[in-house]
């Protein structure tokens, strides 16, 4: 820098001062306005310039009078004398030049800040709180089960991260969720793949964190970076994270194991659907138990001790409880058994798993059980037959759709699919080889196309699937074609005077009530259900075994069976004795449902999950018991 020109050098270092922000330049000004007055009553006490009239001030009261005249023009208005009149306007003209300008940049600071802080950049200081990295539909379902579940909380904090702007975050979930309770919602603006902007959120001291897929188009790609992001940052905790993220392809799941390791737990969004629309399919209200289990605005399954059982058998617990239902043992050394067999003895340290209010209702009952053994009936045992499949529509899930079926249907079944998505002979072709007791027919055909409706028969199905054409369609068009397709075949039904029991996947929860007036029998909300699976399992990471053993084809699984096969229809007996029947039978009896009141969305379509034991309930014909069975 030698030789360098002096003005160049103070310019430099002006600039250099000033790149360091707002505080800096308004140092710089206050600086500037305290050395002009200074410098002004210097000169005036000097040159001895005063009020007609006055005599020489000290210099205190000169340099009071200069940063008066600095601040308040007005203040010059009684002046006497032309020497001090110039003076004062000289002063009061530097003032309005220095102090206009430091108004202007505390101005520019604080509007600066308050955009920081709109943007949500600021860094978060919760613990304990529960972390949503990323943005999707999901996102509303999520925070809205959260609500519920930490109702009993004294503080609860939701912290959602995403690539959004925070207002219009803020904005679009009060309008999903109007009521958050206790719960306060925290939203930041950041990419939940970028490590810097993790750090805003705090996820060091997070109770859990919950990585739903967004809506781009390699949803699973974003899932995994975000977990190599959360899991490999340098600030990350000593302690393991509990993190529940949802992967849309299974094949993807090693690679985000991988990466996450132990800290993860994966939900297969596919998977999971496939499965359920294929139980569905077969069980009419099953989505609607599943639904129920899910959700906290309910009974839920929790984990709890209890000693007083120890050395007793699992049929025996049963009939222990009235107001939870007992349906597995957690082993002391963390191993989930879903309905082991009756006569598996209770060891110390079991845990039981039960369906019930909360965690602090799953207690023993005060008083005997009521059954009444006249009305217990023998299990009817039943062959099974080959059955009808239709498939109407095409997604990624299609396929695994029908690997599902194969392992529930009877040697000699059919699946016929009716999709007009090109390419899709090669995924079929690859999934029939793995068909050990169902044969798949492709025909070609738009789904809402009346005439092609009617040339399928629809009546000679045992089952029908209403797929959404999601892979190639937004969520709200994929819904309208599946409520066009719902109408007709409610309308073909009505006309051929056979109801063939129909599942419907709908892709937006709101678009279910516009579904009513189809009345199928079942509609699977995709996200809704993925969504309610991702809350409770950042609640309670045990509870995601036991719904990976409910929705597997092998073990135990729920079902709804005929009330007539377990006591005498119209005829009001305990549930005491619906449980008692199911046990003798190798079966744990949860709830049943009931036909009168499956149109009713206020009394959760007809399905009564845990119910009180001690109660009578008069069944029909037409009723069904929720059973946790083998098959």
């Amino acid at each position: 820098m030698t030789g360098t020109p002096w003005r160049r050098r103070l310019r430099y270092e002006f600039d250099h001062v000033m790149a360091r922000g707002p505080v800096a330049a308004v140092a710089i000004l206050l600086a500037a306005a305290l050395l002009f007055m200074l410098g002004t009553a210097v000169v005036v006490l000097l040159a001895g310039i005063t009020p007609e009239g006055e005599s020489a001030a000290p210099f205190f009261e000169t340099f009071w009078r200069s940063v008066m005249r600095t601040i308040d023009p007005g203040a010059m208005g009684g002046d006497a004398g032309w020497g001090f009149r110039l003076s004062s306007l000289f002063i009061t003209l530097g003032g309005i030049f220095l102090l206009s300008t430091l108004i202007g940049l505390i101005t520019s600071g604080i509007e600066a800040r308050v955009e920081t802080l709109r943007k949500g950049r600021s860094a978060v200081l919760e613990q304990d709180h529960t972390l949503i990295l990323g943005w999707s539909p999901q996102v509303f379902t999520i925070i809205a089960e959260l609500v519920i579940a930490n109702a009993n909380r004294a503080r609860p904090v939701i912290v959602v991260l995403a690539d959004v702007d925070k207002v219009e975050m803020e904005d679009a979930i009060r309008a999903r969720v109007p009521r958050p309770g206790r719960t306060r919602i925290v939203c930041r603006t950041g990419s939940p793949i970028d490590v810097t902007d993790l750090a805003i959120v705090s996820p060091q001291t997070a109770r859990s964190i919950i990585v739903p897929a967004p809506a781009v188009e390699d949803p699973d790609a974003q899932v995994i970076k975000t977990l190599l992001a959360l899991t490999h940052s340098p600030g990350r905790r000593r302690g393991p994270y509990h993190v529940v993220a949802d992967m849309r392809r299974e094949s993807n799941v090693e690679v985000a194991r991988m990466v996450g390791r132990d800290d993860v737990h994966i939900v297969v969004a596919g998977d999971l659907i496939s499965r359920i629309a294929v139980q569905t399919c077969r069980q009419s209200g099953l989505s609607v138990v599943y639904t129920e289990l899910l959700d906290f605005d309910g009974d839920e399954i929790y984990f709890a001790d209890e000693p007083g059982l120890a050395g007793r058998t699992f049929g025996e617990a049963l009939l222990c409880y009235e107001d939870s239902a007992l349906i597995g043992l957690r082993s002391s050394d963390g191993r989930v058994r879903l309905l082991p067999p009756m006569h598996t003895p209770i060891a110390p340290g079991d845990r039981m798993i039960a369906i019930s209010a909360d965690d602090d209702t799953v207690r023993l009952a005060t008083t005997e059980p009521t059954i009444d053994a006249h009305a217990i009936r023998e299990a009817i045992a039943r062959l099974p037959v080959p059955e009808r499949t239709l498939i109407l529509g095409w997604n990624q899930r299609a396929p695994a759709i029908i690997g599902e079926l194969d392992a529930y249907v009877a040697p000699g079944s059919t699946v016929t699919l009716v999709a007009e998505e090109p390419g899709i002979e090669a995924a079929i072709a690859a999934r029939a080889t793995a068909l050990r007791h169902q044969q798949v027919t492709l025909t070609r055909g738009d789904t809402t196309d009346r005439r092609q409706l009617e040339a399928l028969a629809i009546q000679t199905f045992d089952h029908v699937i209403v797929l959404g054409c999601s892979d190639r369609l937004g969520p709200q068009e994929a819904d309208a074609r599946t409520l066009v397709t719902l109408l007709h075949l409610r309308d073909i039904s009505e006309r051929s005077g056979r109801s063939v029991p129909i599942v419907s996947e709908m892709l937006d929860v709101r678009n279910r009530e516009l579904a009513e007036v189809t009345r199928a029998d079942d509609f699977i909300v995709s996200d809704r259900l993925v969504s309610l699976l991702l809350a409770q399992v950042s609640e309670n990471r045990e509870v995601a075994e036991v719904f990976a053993n409910l929705f597997s084809p092998e073990g135990a699984e729920l079902y709804l069976k005929p009330a007539g096969d377990y006591v005498p229809t119209g005829v009001p007996v305990t549930f005491y004795t619906v449980v008692e029947s199911a046990r003798r039978r190798g079966e744990v009896a949860i709830g049943y449902r009931l036909k009168a009141e499956s149109g009713d969305a206020d009394r959760a379509r007809g399905v009564h999950l845990n119910p009180r034991k001690g109660e009578r309930v008069a069944f029909t014909d037409a009723d069904r018991i929720i059973v946790l069975a083998e098959d």
